[in-house]
């Protein structure tokens, strides 16, 4: 029994005690990783003195000199680098923001036509998907825009999308330009106390419904909220809102002179071809994302939903959908992120994205350390935002256990 006892106390070795190998392997982990970090920097910073540049951001602060074709603030050459860099993020965020929406609605639109029951229109958004998801992204990228610049009219001519709202010639989408008068923040702060009573509003009806059954008009009551409030409160104000149309000047019969710039609102050609290219690519990734979503919807909730009769319109909106969101929602978020950074390949055809802008600047500065950082910093900052906000929503969306 002595024996046993003195066995089980004997010291274990020092290096047989795997706690004690786990901290020295550890810490010499971190002595490598501190001793290859510092010897980059090292290297780094004494590369840019032999070479005369420095380092820091100061540059940012340094006219820029060139100019940008498509701008959500005020601009010009003698704006600072940093300004640019504004510039070319907003137009980043500008393509991705509407990208976003307009693939959303377009795969929807395509993954529910993959389940019709009439087999043309199956067929049509089964042909979409694969072309669309089976062609590289730049490649339709070129293709969107040599077809947009071959297929259009020149400067001196015009082709009418909408009747006297939006005309496309070769130098982009021309149509009125909607310019805010003083008073016009109170009819936005309308907007806002608007959506918030709306959401407010269907909370509190759908609470009265589970408690007395009663439904209550929520769509009318949105709009109301949502559009008649906000319209009240812009006629009140006496409607502090000038439209600024654009201007086609013609000298001659024979001879026209085209849209005059800074007159009216105009969407560039390169803008136009990248949001199609976006929007069409993305969308048939989205397509069959929606698709999978409603297919794991059990069949059991369709026959049920019918049985009560509910027409198959109503099944989908009420009853599929919304469960299928919860399977829609997670790989949906994946290619929000993927619209958003394939937008820096708007390069290629000189769209001024926050990529192409940064290249300007990094050319004409050397600052390549610096432009690189602030890319990656930028497009982690837009991928977890948009992450958690899709997290947030996913969250919203899952079903409660009771």
């Amino acid at each position: 029994m002595s024996s046993a006892t003195d066995v089980s106390e004997a010291k274990v070795p020092m290096w047989n005690d795997p706690r004690v190998r786990a901290i020295v392997s550890q810490t010499i982990l971190v002595i490598v990783l501190i001793w290859a970090g510092w010897s980059i920097v090292d290297n780094t910073i004494h590369n840019l003195e032999q070479r005369k540049i420095a380092s820091g951001f100061g540059f940012l602060g340094t006219t820029a000199g060139f100019g940008i074709n498509q701008t959500l603030v005020d601009y010009n050459e003698a704006s600072s680098y940093g300004t640019a860099f504004i510039v070319g993020l907003l137009n980043t965020l500008l393509l991705a923001f509407i990208g976003c929406i307009l693939a959303t609605f377009l795969g929807f639109l395509m993954g529910v036509m993959r389940l019709s029951r009439n087999w043309l229109i199956a067929k049509i958004a089964t042909v979409y998907v694969e072309v669309m998801r089976n062609i590289p992204l730049l490649l339709q990228i070129l293709v969107w825009y040599a077809l947009l610049l071959e297929t259009v009219p020149d400067k001196r001519g015009a082709f009418t999308l909408i009747p006297g709202l939006m005309d496309i010639n070769k130098t982009g989408i021309w149509m009125p330009q909607p310019i805010p008068e003083p008073g016009f923040w109170m009819t936005a702060l309308a907007f806002l106390i608007g959506i918030a009573a709306a959401v407010y509003t269907a909370k509190w009806a759908k609470k009265r419904q589970e408690d007395t059954g009663e439904q209550f008009p929520v769509m009318a009551a949105t709009a109301g909220w949502v559009i008649g409030f906000p319209a009240i409160v812009f006629l009140i104000t006496g409607m502090p809102l000038m439209i600024e149309w654009p201007v086609f000047v013609e000298t001659g019969p024979m001879l026209r002179r085209g849209y005059q710039q800074g007159e009216g609102m105009v969407l560039n050609p390169e803008f136009v071809a990248m949001l199609i290219a976006l929007v069409t690519y993305t969308a048939g990734f989205i397509a069959e994302i929606v698709r999978a979503g409603i297919q794991a919807v059990s069949h059991g909730q369709t026959e049920a939903a019918g049985a009560l009769g509910l027409r198959r319109g109503a099944i989908l909106r009420l009853v599929v959908i919304p469960q299928a969101l919860r399977v829609i929602i997670p790989p949906l978020t994946s290619q929000y992120l993927n619209l958003t950074k394939n937008s820096s390949l708007a390069v290629a055809i000189a769209y001024m994205d926050l990529v192409a802008v940064g290249g300007i600047i990094l050319n004409q500065t050397g600052q390549a350390i610096e432009i690189i950082g602030l890319w990656m910093l930028i497009y982690l900052t837009i991928s977890l935002l948009t992450s958690a906000f899709m997290n947030w929503y996913n969250a919203k969306m899952a079903l409660v256990e009771r």
